[in-house]
């Protein structure tokens, strides 16, 4: 990694916790540290079970309940077991604790104008732009992308959304009973694999192959949440599952697509795909294509 670029995120690291106040135990003058104030922030009007909290912040068990008991103390939330699950436990906030929430919502509208009020408007429309660009990059940097069984409830939640989006948007409709099969079985090993991407343990995409044997590796399935569209997760998981397919001997990848995906077919094509004479009878598909891998590398 380039060092200089390792330096330019440490300064930058520095002057956004300090100028947000991430040094101060009293954080907004309310007598506590961010970290508590976020988790207060976080649990919201509706309250919030505790495993999603320590998904969503990203934060250690043992903090996080230091972190509670804390906000419990002050009489700001209470932390109740479900009847229903003894593991599930949800924080809700009390009347205080929503009262102190809109306190905070203020004064962290009040600090936010405070970093843009000594720039001129040029100044700040770069700076507001420059922090969309941050967070969409450092969003796409904690997807994380792993294997998982095809039957496994997030690949189910991924397979019924590429289903209905696909219903949707092709102009003939889908029926995934015309279409050439991607069973579970087909999509786990040896017979293939099946990959889903997450953000902060929510399932946001997915990407398949199916190995066979003697022929190119077929990629399928290839779909992402629109809400994660543009933080190069589709990219991500074309690149894992060809270097899936390269580990299991592949020197070929292919795919088919349908013409209304026009986002998928530029990035095949960007990515190196080359159109091919159709290779199957996919009853959806307009666009052939393939990959060369040891071309690639």
């Amino acid at each position: 990694m380039d060092t200089a670029m390792i330096a330019q995120v440490r300064r930058f690291n520095r002057i956004v916790t300090q100028r947000v106040g991430a040094l101060d135990d009293r954080f907004l003058e309310r007598g506590r540290p961010l970290g508590a104030a976020r988790v207060l922030w976080e649990i919201g009007d509706d309250g919030c079970d505790v495993r999603s909290l320590r998904s969503r912040l990203d934060l250690d068990s043992g903090y996080l309940s230091r972190l509670l008991r804390s906000l419990e103390a002050d009489g700001l939330i209470e932390v109740e077991q479900s009847d229903s699950d003894r593991r599930i436990r949800t924080a809700q906030l009390t009347d205080s604790g929503r009262a102190e929430r809109a306190v905070l919502e203020r004064r962290s509208d009040e600090l936010a104008a405070s970093l843009l009020e000594p720039l001129g408007a040029a100044q700040r429309d770069r700076l507001v732009a420059a922090m969309g660009d941050v967070e969409r990059l450092l969003t796409a940097a904690i997807v994380e992308i792993a294997p998982i069984d095809p039957l496994q409830p997030d690949a189910q939640h991924c397979r019924i959304h590429y289903f209905a989006e696909r219903g949707v948007r092709f102009e003939t409709g889908f029926d995934p009973q015309l279409s050439i099969p991607a069973d579970a079985d087909q999509l786990r090993p040896p017979s293939g694999v099946l990959l889903l991407a997450s953000l902060r343990s929510e399932p946001i995409g997915c990407g398949a192959l199916k190995f066979r044997d003697g022929q190119p590796t077929e990629i399928k399935r290839m779909w992402v949440a629109e809400s994660a569209r543009g933080l190069g997760v589709g990219r991500r998981l074309l690149h894992e599952l060809e270097a899936s397919a390269a580990q299991h001997g592949s020197r070929v990848v292919r795919l088919e697509t349908n013409r209304t995906l026009i986002e998928a077919v530029a990035m095949y094509r960007s990515a190196g795909y080359v159109e091919v004479e159709a290779f199957n009878d996919e009853p959806y598909a307009h666009h052939w294509f393939d990959q060369h891998l040891r071309a690639r590398r």
